[in-house]
């Protein structure tokens, strides 16, 4: 079982700033020196969200998080586009003067991800998209694609039935809620700092720009790995094999015992498959 490895000297310097845009301010925050690693949160977070990533590569990479416009404490002016946040990240990346890093999205992440690896393939040495398609359309991998997600559909909306009402965040699940109530709450908190943003909406426009046809994934060449929480009732992971078939140079590893959020509910593992990746790719 791989242990994180310590920062030396129990801390790394850590940079802050925000990358000012026509209509938004972009926080980040880095650490660590090495191929750099940059992370992309989903709707229920924030460049906080992946503080175990953070302590465990930012003794070999150069780690880079950020809130995407509107998330705390970024700011935007009106409501955000989620149309702006390909073009955010390649001014996040030239201001840092990053070259060709490795891109982590989660959930909503994966817009920003797949957005930017189809209108800049040469500035990503590798893409992961963890419980997302992004922009692609699921339903759109194939027949086998549609059956995988419609039982999937319905594991999603009996849970989303018996948790709802016992309070659990469905991007954490019933299982983090049940087996580590500290990381539950703790993600709930991370959830509630955008408090002003009118996530519902947010969320609508997400799903209405998922129009890309999966056949598109076979223009991405980045190396890309898909990764996925077996008991997610937010994405429909059954579908990622296919998705990732659909890639050049993609995979699919499914982690069993965590569900929307397994960069936060079951880090280690989350960890050590990013690990494997970034042995191929750096």
């Amino acid at each position: 079982m791989t242990q994180p490895i310590a920062i030396p000297g129990g801390s790394a310097p850590r940079h802050r700033g925000f990358v000012q845009r026509p209509d938004a301010r972009i926080y980040y925050e880095e650490m660590g020196k090495g191929p750099p690693l940059v992370f992309g949160h989903g709707l229920g977070g924030n460049h906080l969200s992946w503080w175990q990533q953070i302590g465990h590569f930012a003794a070999t990479h150069r780690c880079v998080t950020f809130s995407h416009r509107g998330f705390f404490p970024s700011e935007v002016d009106g409501a955000p586009d989620p149309g702006a946040y390909a073009d955010d990240l390649a001014a996040l990346l030239d201001a840092l003067q990053i070259d060709a890093p490795v891109f982590i999205g989660q959930s909503m992440g994966g817009w920003t991800g797949v957005n930017f690896a189809r209108r800049f393939p040469d500035r990503l040495r590798g893409l992961v998209l963890s419980a997302t398609s992004g922009p692609i359309e699921p339903d759109s991998a194939g027949p086998d694609a549609v059956a995988a997600r419609s039982a999937w559909k319905r594991f999603s909306a009996a849970a989303r039935a018996t948790g709802g009402p016992r309070g659990v965040h469905p991007a954490a699940g019933a299982r983090m809620a049940d087996e580590q109530p500290a990381l539950h709450l703790l993600y709930r908190n991370i959830d509630e700092l955008s408090a002003g943003l009118d996530k519902e909406a947010l969320r609508a426009r997400l799903f209405a720009g998922r129009t890309v046809p999966a056949t598109e994934l076979s223009d991405i060449g980045t190396p890309t790995l898909w990764i996925t929480g077996g008991e997610d009732i937010v994405f429909a992971a059954p579908v990622a094999p296919y998705l990732a078939a659909l890639m050049p140079r993609a995979r699919h590893v499914e982690i069993p015992n965590a569900g929307h959020s397994p960069y936060f509910e079951q880090a280690e593992a989350f960890n050590q498959a990013l690990e494997r990746f970034l042995a191929e790719v750096d």
